[in-house]
């Protein structure tokens, strides 16, 4: 036991340090002081406190502090250098990259709306506007996906033995930290990032495509159709099909098709069938070249085409990539993994940065600490990346719409840009689509998470800048989350503070080349729609009276 002399003298020692080191205090009176926020030697999660003049200080460790426990501290500064230095030894052993084992994987995938305070608006029927069920999605969807869609309660569910065993081709996932792009930044934030690129795909869409293939051939289905917009979906589909036997046709956006042709040969070379939306392969697609000959398609027209062709054949269903409930679930193993291993580490995020198309990558990557902030127990902010030429978020209304252009799929409320918006042709990274996740779209709404648009030059200039660094080349839409990462840390340097920033590394930018010539060349340019533009999708959302 220990009791504490000079008080006063020692707090006024002690609130320099603290303030030096980027640490806020937050209660103070003549005799003890409170303090909390990181120093620059590592992460100060928890309460600093000192015990009024007089008082007896329990012993405690020394590093629990660091491990984000309580510390009384006593008699001399030197104590906070300890902590410091001990820290900083510490943290050097933190390794580049880490892996899980096989055996530390997650066995159940994460439903972050039964901890949601409030839960989003249902599906709505086209034609009826009234709520959907279940078994009303069974003639679009494979019914085990749509008793998901449409659980609000079932907090966990165990990923299925096949599933497992696939996973394992690819899975578990590196969390890395940063080193080289924090010394470039010259930032005392940490940074880690998740790495979904380790796979054929070289996305994160083969978490989900695995399940959704799985439960498809469980049910007795012989072929899916999906959509794709850059392509990372409909390969890790294609690859998931031909794993499990199933036959898939893909519609690709027109102008991602046009851009890319060495995706179409890997789906190919995986057994898909690949048509450039629209098409005239469907009803839907010929009314839309009808009304705009030149378009360069989008994600809801595609949608749009992939559901009408699957509801030609009763032994066929289609399957989504992005937005849907079911697939953040299955997106939760990336946050899921992400947890485990900073808890290994001993580190939590005080910012969780992912790029925003649908909200599949962003939904899972944050799940698990989104479940932290709903249950009270931790007050991270997530941070949505989103393009200035796709501002769903930013610059979209929270209103029931199509999630299609042809206006053939349920209504969802979400933020939304309007089912018949086109993104210009010039747009090169991906997040194409004019809506949103529903469970993101209410967080957002609620207060839960940020969001921010970022111009398409300043996103390939960070994505430069991390490869030259990191050694990888990251894909477009991956690169809208390093561009919100930076910033992050950037305000760090400018404050002081030392955050720890997660964020998503989506995949690998390797069928992008074209988008990366035009930058390296100073061909790419931005475009962010005007109010007049955005007021035309605008026009087309249906008034529901909800």
């Amino acid at each position: 036991m220990v009791r504490l002399q000079r008080t006063q003298t020692f707090l006024n020692g002690l609130g320099r340090v603290a303030a030096k080191s980027g640490m806020r205090r937050v209660v103070a009176d003549g005799n003890s002081a409170r303090y909390q926020g990181s120093m620059h030697g590592g992460a100060w999660k928890e309460w600093v406190v000192l015990t009024k003049q007089g008082g007896i200080a329990g012993e405690r460790d020394l590093l629990s502090l660091c491990r984000g426990g309580s510390f009384l501290f006593y008699k001399h500064n030197f104590k906070i250098h300890a902590c410091m230095r001990e820290r900083r030894k510490k943290m050097a052993k933190i390794p580049y990259k880490m892996y899980l084992t096989e055996q530390e994987t997650p066995r159940q995938w994460y439903n972050l709306r039964a901890d949601m305070k409030e839960q989003h608006a249902p599906l709505l029927n086209p034609g009826t506007l009234a709520p959907l069920s279940a078994e009303d999605l069974y003639p679009v969807f494979c019914e085990k996906l749509c008793q998901m869609e449409v659980d609000e309660t079932t907090r966990y569910f165990d990923i299925p033995e096949g599933v497992q065993e696939y996973y394992k081709t690819f899975r578990p996932s590196p969390l890395v930290r940063a080193y080289n792009l924090e010394k470039a930044l010259d930032t005392p934030a940490k940074i880690y990032f998740k790495f979904e690129g380790n796979n054929t795909s070289g996305s994160h869409k083969l978490n989900a495509a695995a399940a959704m293939a799985y439960y498809a051939k469980e049910q007795g289905l012989t072929s899916l159709t999906t959509e794709t917009g850059a392509g990372q979906w409909g390969t890790a589909l294609s690859m998931a099909c031909a794993f499990f036997g199933l036959d898939l046709t893909v519609y690709m956006v027109k102008v991602s098709f046009e851009q890319k042709p060495f995706r179409k040969a890997v789906m190919e070379t995986f057994g898909a069938s690949i048509i450039p939306s629209p098409s005239t392969t469907t009803e839907v697609g010929k009314a839309i070249l009808a009304k705009n000959p030149n378009t360069g398609g989008s994600l809801g027209c595609a949608i749009s085409e992939a559901v009408e062709r699957s509801m030609a054949d009763e032994n066929c269903r289609y399957v989504l990539g992005s937005v849907l409930n079911q697939v953040l679930l299955f997106q939760s193993i990336i946050g899921l993994e992400s947890k485990i291993a900073m808890d290994k580490l001993e580190e939590y995020p005080d910012v969780v940065v992912g790029c925003a198309g649908g909200g599949s990558n962003l939904g899972g990557l944050m799940s698990a600490y989104m479940q932290d902030k709903l249950l009270g127990k931790s007050n991270t902010r997530f941070l949505a990346v989103e393009p200035a030429s796709c501002p769903s978020f930013t610059r979209g209304k929270y209103a029931y719409d199509f999630c299609d252009t042809g206006r053939i799929t349920p209504l969802a409320k979400m933020y939304t840009l309007g089912s018949d918006f086109m993104p210009s042709a010039n747009h090169a990274g991906g997040l194409r689509y004019h809506g949103m996740s529903p469970i993101l779209s209410k967080l957002y709404h609620d207060g839960y998470m940020e969001a921010i648009a970022a111009e398409q030059t300043k996103v390939f200039e960070a994505a430069v800048l991390f490869a030259k660094n990191e050694q990888l080349l990251p894909a477009p839409e991956s690169a809208h989350a390093i561009y919100g990462a930076i910033q992050e840390a950037l305000k760090c340097k400018e404050s002081g503070e030392s955050k720890t920033i997660l964020f998503g590394l989506t995949g690998t930018g390797y069928f992008d080349m074209q988008a990366y010539m035009n930058f390296n060349e100073g061909k790419m340019s931005d475009h962010i729609p005007t109010d007049e533009e955005l007021q035309k999708g605008f026009d087309t959302i249906p008034h529901t009276g909800r």
